[in-house]
């Protein structure tokens, strides 16, 4: 049985549908990349697992459970964690108490101090600074340490690489290589396909709240994958 399933799911904003119908499967310790064009839906599918955005329609499913109409603090409770676009850290909290607001869920799992600093050792000599006074790499590691603190079973990552040096976001998809190795399903927002494809054991296209094309790392034909992204009149 799959640990994630999406099953139909339809999302927006008021009158403003961004979903239509997505579904999607992924099993645990499998890297699913989510990409597409600014607009695609990748961020509402995002919100719509988490519980941050009520599908409209459609059921999403955790280890056999259904989440549909949960609170979103029920649903992280459950073992889903979400790293969101642009970081969103605490400014007024040091790089250790951002991580420690991560594990107010409080679940039993590997993920404490100890083997985040392990996992980005660059933050320990930091631990005590203002969060957003470090750089942007160091301030996404923050970010992916926090959400590791809850010990998720699913870890979302939303946009990871926006605005970061490529040889920083090497690094951060390294990292998240060993916590799948842990077990850990991930699902990858990222609008750079070489990467996306590069670290995922799947992907998914979204082109206008519909999934256009959906593969695994070796059913990737970059041509058919660049015209689903884009629109068959990009061909």
């Amino acid at each position: 049985m799959p640990l994630l399933e999406i099953d139909r799911v339809e999302a927006g904003y008021g009158a403003i549908r961004a979903l239509f119908g997505v579904s999607l499967a992924l099993e645990a310790g499998r890297t699913l990349a989510l990409i597409g064009a600014n607009g695609a839906g990748k961020s509402t599918l995002l919100r719509a697992i988490t519980g941050l955005t009520a599908p409209g329609a459609g059921r999403v499913r955790f280890d056999g459970a259904d989440l549909t109409g949960m609170p979103a603090h029920a649903i992280a409770a459950r073992g889903i964690a979400l790293v969101p676009e642009g970081r969103r850290l605490f400014a007024s909290l040091t790089v250790e108490e951002n991580l420690l607001m991560g594990a107010s869920a409080a679940r039993a799992g590997p993920w404490n101090l100890q083997t985040v600093y392990a996992l980005f050792p660059d933050l320990v000599a930091r631990r005590q600074h203002g969060a957003t006074m470090l750089s942007g790499g160091q301030q996404q590691m923050v970010a992916i340490g926090r959400a590791l603190m809850a010990n998720p079973r699913l870890l979302l990552c939303d946009e990871l690489s926006l605005g970061l040096a490529p040889v920083v976001v090497r690094g951060l998809y390294g990292a998240l290589a060993q916590v799948s190795a842990q077990g850990v399903a991930l699902v990858v927002v990222e609008q750079d396909i070489g990467q996306a494809l590069a670290a995922s054991d799947d992907w998914l296209c979204l082109r206008e709240g519909e999934v256009v094309l959906a593969g695994t790392r070796g059913q990737a034909d970059r041509g058919a994958i660049a015209r689903a992204y884009f629109g068959s009149e990009a061909a």
